[in-house]
């Protein structure tokens, strides 16, 4: 947990007061919130409101990483973002907008992409990491570096009208991997500027993980560990498929060959894999 002196004032109480009704946080899962960490990686679609909505939870330290910058296209759905926004780095303009909505938050900003060299420290620098990346490659990354590091993962993706969610929870459940073994060939992994999406769905499934992520802080609720959430907007329909793990998995299994230090050859990209 992100410890920092936890002191309430009237502000705190009044402003959080909606989650300290709730039985299953109530004051001490609030200051839990407020002295827990959180990186999210990817400040996009999936990010904006995941970073949002964890934090009006009251998480008291978020990280954001993303190489990107803000392109006109972005805003039909990365909310976070506007249109004075076009041209900067993603990480700092979502920075920019969660201080302005919440002025005490602990902001950590790494305008840079998620690689197979930083990976793992990033990791664990936190208690629990949002995926909300836009590519395979760094999807497996993010999958990878949980397992190792033992930091749970909200993992995601998402395309036209829905997504899926799947939650990572090292040497419980299944990984990525257990899923899909290997990352998906380009040809058959079609992104967003290709396929098209609509921002609210990207909203509905961001929002979802952000849900994840406070339910794996505060220790409640059903997860979904072993379970992928798949949400269709479009017709109205939420499925959920159990997700065995897999013992011959290559990240989490009985023998895993991917072990620390990782190498940007296992993710397709000669550097790094970019949000």
């Amino acid at each position: 947990m992100y410890n920092t002196p936890m002191e309430w004032t009237d502000q705190d109480i009044l402003r959080y007061s909606r989650n300290i009704l709730l039985r299953e946080i109530g004051p001490s899962g609030q200051e839990k919130l407020l002295s827990a960490s959180a990186l999210v990686v990817g400040a996009g679609g999936l990010g904006s409101p995941a970073l949002l909505y964890l934090a009006a939870a009251g998480i008291g330290r978020l990280g954001i990483v993303d190489g990107d910058r803000v392109d006109l296209s972005n805003l039909n759905r990365q909310t976070i973002h506007g249109e004075h926004s076009v041209g900067r780095d993603k990480a700092d303009s979502a920075a920019d907008t969660l201080k302005g909505f919440r002025s005490n938050l602990n902001l950590d900003t790494y305008p840079m992409a998620l690689t197979a060299d930083n990976a793992l420290d990033l990791f664990r620098r936190y208690d629990v990491v949002v995926d909300g990346s836009d590519n395979f490659p760094t999807k497996y990354l993010c999958s990878d570096a949980s397992v190792i590091t033992g930091v749970p993962l909200v993992h995601a993706g998402i395309l036209r009208f829905g997504g899926q969610v799947l939650t990572v929870l090292p040497g419980e459940g299944p990984c990525l991997r257990c899923l899909i073994p290997e990352i998906p060939p380009r040809r058959d992994a079609p992104t967003c500027s290709e396929a098209g999406i609509l921002g609210a769905s990207a909203g509905v499934v961001g929002s979802w993980q952000a849900v994840e992520a406070v339910k794996l802080l505060l220790g409640i609720g059903e997860k979904l560990c072993g379970r992928l959430m798949t949400i269709d907007t479009l017709s109205c329909s939420v499925s959920v498929l159990s997700v065995p793990k897999d013992p011959g998995c290559p990240a989490c299994g009985n023998s895993p060959r991917i072990r620390p230090p990782l190498s940007a050859a296992e993710y397709g990209l000669e550097r790094s894999c970019p949000v």
